[in-house]
């Protein structure tokens, strides 16, 4: 059987390169598709990263404007949660595009 492989198949080395080269692409743990796959949920974690952050400061920016003077905790109140005094009515215009 090993008489009909070509000549360089023959030798061990390149038997033995051959063989690991296939266990670590195909047959390893850390094989090509699962570093694949990992980079891509790399970069999609990495994303939510992202709008997480963005996310954070603006909750940072309203928790500031928040905890300023009565004013701003009154405005605050009245554009985020539309509250209202009792002697007040309240109309929400709405931009159609």
């Amino acid at each position: 059987m090993l008489n009909k492989l070509p000549k360089p198949f023959r030798n061990f080395f390149v038997l033995t390169t051959i063989v690991f080269f296939v266990w670590m692409l195909l047959l390893d743990p850390n094989n090509l598709i699962a570093r694949f796959q990992l980079r891509s949920k790399l970069r999609s974690l990495e994303n939510e990263k992202e709008y997480y952050e963005e996310k954070i400061k603006e909750v940072e920016k309203d928790r500031d404007e928040l905890f300023g003077d009565k004013e701003s905790v009154e405005k605050f109140a009245r554009e985020k949660y539309l509250m209202k005094k009792e002697t007040e009515d309240i109309f929400i215009v709405e931009e159609v595009d």
